[in-house]
């Protein structure tokens, strides 16, 4: 399954309790729980404004299903085209 950036605008992200992430995140699980394994989500990046999701799932359309079903806002979900990190800049040994 591809892997994708989910953005969602949640004003206010960076000020939310513990206790109101763990909601979210109990929504959350509950509907990918529902999805049969068409979804799967890995972890999430909050900023003061914005939620920033990781998933893997079947599709586009199977994140925007999971949004709406969990009645988190959906600004755009974005396939993965590659994986970078402070390795890549090492030389290849072969």
């Amino acid at each position: 399954m591809p892997k994708f950036v989910i953005e969602r605008t949640l004003p206010g992200a960076g000020k939310l309790t513990a206790e109101e992430l763990r909601a979210i995140s109990r929504k959350s699980v509950d509907v990918l729980d529902a999805m049969a394994g068409r979804a799967q989500w890995l972890h999430t990046y909050v900023t003061d404004e914005k939620l920033y999701c990781v998933y893997i799932a079947d599709d586009a359309e199977t994140v925007a299903e999971h949004a709406a079903a969990g009645g988190f806002p959906c600004d755009s979900a974005r396939p993965v085209a590659t994986i970078i990190d402070p390795t890549t800049a090492e030389r290849s040994a072969a």
